[in-house]
C-alpha cells in the first residue's frame, strides 16, 4: 500500500488551483493536469508500507494546531509545474515534528527537504519546451483543520488518492 501524509484543500482553494490550470492550458501548456480530487500538499511521502494503523498512531502523537495556509507563486521542477504556498513557519515546524516522529517509530519516508508545493501538471510542455509560461499564479487561502493519511493506487486513468485517516 502506497501511503503519504497530506493536506487536503477546501473547495475555494481547489477552485483557485483549477483556474490556474485553466490559465496554463489557455497559454498553450500541454501535459497531464492533476485532477481536482488529487490536488493536495504532501507533508511526508511514505511509499509502500503495509501498516497504515501504525502511521495513524504516529500522526496522533504529534500535536496539530489549525493554521492558515495561503497560495503564493508558481514554479517548476523540469517538466512538473507547481503552485506554491506562502512561507509558513507553523507548517514547517509541524512537518519537522511529524517527520521526526515517523523516524523515531521506524516508519520510512522520503527524506527530501520539505519544499511545500502543489503539483498541477506533470510532463508539461510549453511551446515545445519545459519552460513555465508567464501566467497569473493562483490566489487563495484556507485554514488547515487537520492532516490526512492517504493511499495512492494506480487506476485505469491515472493515480487515485483515497483518504484513509484524519
Amino acid at each position: 500500500m502506497r501511503l503519504f501524509i497530506s493536506i487536503q484543500f477546501t473547495e475555494p482553494v481547489i477552485n483557485a488551483l483549477e483556474a490556474f490550470q485553466s490559465r496554463l492550458k489557455d497559454s498553450g501548456v500541454e501535459g497531464y493536469f492533476a485532477v481536482r480530487e488529487n490536488l493536495h500538499l504532501t507533508l511526508a511521502f511514505i511509499g509502500d508500507y503495509g501498516a497504515p494503523d501504525e502511521v495513524m498512531d504516529v500522526i496522533e502523537t504529534v500535536p496539530f494546531e489549525p493554521m492558515t495556509m495561503k497560495l503564493n507563486g508558481m514554479g517548476s521542477f523540469g517538466d512538473v509545474y507547481w503552485a506554491g504556498i506562502e512561507q509558513n513557519t507553523s507548517l514547517d515546524n509541524y512537518v519537522r515534528r511529524l517527520r521526526r516522529a515517523l523516524a523515531e517509530h521506524k516508519i520510512p519516508y522520503d527524506r527530501k527537504r520539505f519544499f511545500p508545493h502543489i503539483t498541477v501538471v506533470r510532463k508539461a510542455i510549453y511551446r515545445g519546451k519545459t519552460v513555465l509560461p508567464q501566467v497569473e499564479p493562483p490566489q487563495g487561502k484556507m485554514v488547515i483543520e487537520h492532516i490526512s493519511l492517504m493511499r495512492s493506487e494506480r487506476g485505469k486513468h491515472g493515480m487515485i488518492y483515497t483518504e484513509i485517516g484524519i
